[in-house]
């Protein structure tokens, strides 16, 4: 029992530090430390191809183009770059009569060959692009009249390969579902806000971000530069940033569906990622990114090792006659049924909500898990309609 009982603990503290330790230690740091705000240098203008990825989006393409055309860049060094991933809708017939329609700006098509996921239509349309900084962002998002400026304004040193704007979500206060989301990403925001400043980001998020474009890197079709370009230039010893005044504007998933499926894609690599951690444990080389990637993400990404550990090791203790392992076990038990509520219809009290909420990050774990396992994983995924 003394054994199941140290699991037990060392487990919860895990947990505790990966949800609630690090980020009040991130803010300890900012306190003490006070770094400076990022640097910006608004004369920079280097030319720009800004990429937009799409597969039959032709629900929201549209007005995405008429975004890309308002924003305030020099038009001389900026052009746009549809890649289309295999589209089998009216997404490339939008694009071709909106180049035909707008012929004093620089919008091309690029399509691939085969249906192969976002991080292959960025691939392959990558290489087409000579431009010095590429921006990305997804079909269903718009950007804020300023962004492509803030974004480009951060590149003020070469050790600066890339920059993550800000993502805020139209619908937050409109469900359950979306209320919860945006509640785990501010937090999230303020976390990587003091990565940033302090000296590097642990993920940034695709709906608005820029890199160096000779920095890019070709990656795994079943990776996404969410996760795969920080954590890549970080281990270089390079500099990704995140600047909040570039906004980025979409909509959360409304249902709890839509947003389980997200949770489920975005583990789809959780166990490689894990095993790429083990490159983070070098502060000597690495400072403070392998502080943030171990609190950030390593912990994070280990949640259902922990969860696992302290379900079995509170059996163990309760079936030993132990009254705090029958305890954890019910409350393990109220909290599997609480995320299964959740996932079936939304809790209106908002702290079992947000308990539901963080059962299906876990549960989602879980699913990456034996996904990986049975390589079942797939580097492409259908779209939530309700973010559209």
């Amino acid at each position: 029992m003394f054994i199941a009982m140290i699991i037990l603990i060392i487990s919860l503290a895990l947990i505790f530090f990966a949800m609630v330790g690090y980020p009040i230690l991130l803010i300890i740091l900012d306190k003490i430390m006070q770094p400076k705000p990022i640097k910006k240098n608004y004369k920079f203008t280097p030319t720009v191809s800004f990429m937009i990825v799409a597969h039959n989006e032709e629900k929201v393409l549209y007005n995405k183009l008429i975004n890309a055309i308002s924003l305030d860049y020099p038009k001389e060094k900026f052009e746009i770059v549809v890649a289309s991933d295999n589209s089998t809708d009216k997404t490339n017939s939008i694009v071709n009569l909106f180049i035909e329609k707008n012929p004093n700006y620089k919008i091309r098509l690029y399509c691939t060959k085969d249906h192969k996921g976002k991080t292959n239509a960025q691939n392959e349309a990558q290489k087409t692009i000579l431009s010095e900084i590429l921006v990305m962002t997804d079909a269903n998002t718009i950007l804020k009249q300023n962004a492509i400026r803030e974004l480009v304004a951060c590149f003020t040193s070469q050790e600066i390969v890339y920059v993550c704007g800000k993502l805020v979500y139209s619908n937050a206060e409109d469900a359950v579902t979306s209320n919860s989301e945006a509640t785990y990403w501010n937090i999230d925001m303020k976390m990587r806000d003091i990565e940033s400043r302090i000296q590097t980001i642990t993920a940034g998020n695709g709906a608005i971000y820029a890199c160096r474009n000779k920095e890019y890197i070709d990656f795994e079709l079943i990776k996404c530069h969410d996760s795969a370009m920080p954590f890549q230039y970080g281990i270089s010893g390079k500099r990704a940033l995140f600047n909040p005044e570039a906004i980025a504007v979409e909509k959360a998933g409304e249902t709890n569906e839509d947003e389980f499926k997200r949770k489920v894609r975005m583990n789809r690599i959780i166990l490689s990622t894990l095993k790429d951690s083990v490159k983070t444990i070098n502060f000597f080389r690495l400072k403070w990114f392998s502080f943030f990637y171990f609190g950030h993400r390593t912990c994070r990404y280990s949640l259902w090792i922990f969860h696992a550990a302290v379900f079995v090791c509170s059996i163990v203790m309760a079936c030993m006659g132990n009254m705090f392992g029958m305890i954890m076990t019910l409350m393990q038990l109220f909290g599997i049924i609480i995320s299964l509520c959740q996932l079936k219809k939304s809790l209106n009290n908002k702290c079992m909500r947000l308990v539901g909420y963080y059962g299906m990050t876990v549960l989602a774990q879980y699913i990456g898990v034996y996904r990986t396992i049975t390589r079942k994983a797939k580097p492409v995924w259908e779209k939530a309609d309700s973010t559209r």
